[in-house]
């Protein structure tokens, strides 16, 4: 019986110091037949050097850009791979548990004919591997809460082929992460998306990590306010971008509630129903009562 394939895409940027411990333990992977993409985007160090070698003992493949960041170099990889039952997001510098893939794609096998994506808990740890306290979520999985709620760790999602041919249809304008955008179009579009709370990766926090989870209301509120400060209005963009990638294959009342977010700061109507309503009810209170303070003040 054969095994479902998996591409790995990975996005490696000055990632020598921990890569290697992160490619051992995905070419590890139980009862899935796994392989890489990898991405560089623009690396200084010895990271080429390693893809390079790595390329002539194991399944990966990889090439090189000019330095995107790393939405764009992982939305580059969604654009690029293709031929694979499914596909898995991987950070340079975790370490995966041996049931990650095969515990994924476990949930996701029924649904192979529909766009379908998977996502669970993280393990935080340090540099060293040594376990932190984890921020702990119970999404919804709700399209509303997606609107309102950034939360999910790319570095444990896996969709199947027929979500990534959906992905691939538009590129967003403003990407902020990858990630984030995965996830919101998937509901969006009514996909099958599941949410394991058993952690099966070990994800480290170090000083030179691209976007932290650190299980601090500090840091939290903290980079709030720094979005508030540059006035970034991340949840609009991405409610207008979602607007012109997908509003013809939402349901009408994903619809209607991306048209209310999208025109909320010229329609009163608009406003005062995502205000006093139910639609982006959130299972993070905090997030829900910033949200709504955001809509008053306009800064959604």
């Amino acid at each position: 019986m054969s095994k479902e394939s998996v591409t790995v895409l990975m996005s490696t940027y000055n990632g020598e110091r921990y890569l290697q411990e992160q490619l051992s333990s995905i070419y590890g992977q139980e009862e899935v037949d796994c392989s890489l993409l990898v991405r560089d985007d623009g690396s200084s160090d010895a990271t080429v050097d390693m893809l390079k070698e790595e390329q002539q003992a194991h399944p990966l493949t990889w090439y090189t850009g000019e330095n995107m960041g790393p939405a764009r170099s992982f939305w580059d990889l969604v654009c690029t791979a293709s031929g694979s039952d499914y596909y898995a997001f991987a950070d340079q510098d975790d370490v995966w548990l041996k049931d990650k893939l095969k515990t994924a794609v476990a949930r996701l096998k029924s649904h192979e004919d529909v766009p379908a994506l998977y996502f669970c808990q993280t393990q935080l740890v340090d540099g060293e591997l040594r376990p932190l306290e984890s921020v702990r979520i119970a999404p919804l999985l709700t399209y509303g809460e997606a609107l309102i709620y950034q939360f999910v760790g790319g570095s444990t999602m896996v969709f199947n082929e027929a979500l990534r041919r959906k992905l691939a249809e538009y590129t967003p304008r403003y990407l902020r992460m990858h990630d984030i955008w995965v996830y919101d179009v998937a509901l969006a579009v009514g996909a099958f998306v599941c949410f394991d709370p058993t952690p099966h990766i070990l994800y480290r926090q170090h000083e030179r990590n691209a976007v932290g989870q650190l299980n601090s209301w500090r840091f939290r509120w903290r980079n709030r306010w720094k979005r508030i400060v540059r006035n970034e209005h991340i949840r609009l963009r991405t409610a207008e971008e979602l607007w012109r990638g997908y509003a013809d294959v939402m349901s009408s009342e994903n619809r209607e509630l991306t048209r209310k977010v999208v025109n909320y700061r010229k329609s009163r109507r608009a406003r005062m129903q995502l205000l006093w309503g139910r639609e982006l009810h959130c299972s993070e209170p905090s997030v829900e009562l910033s949200g709504k303070l955001a809509i008053m003040a306009g800064i959604f």
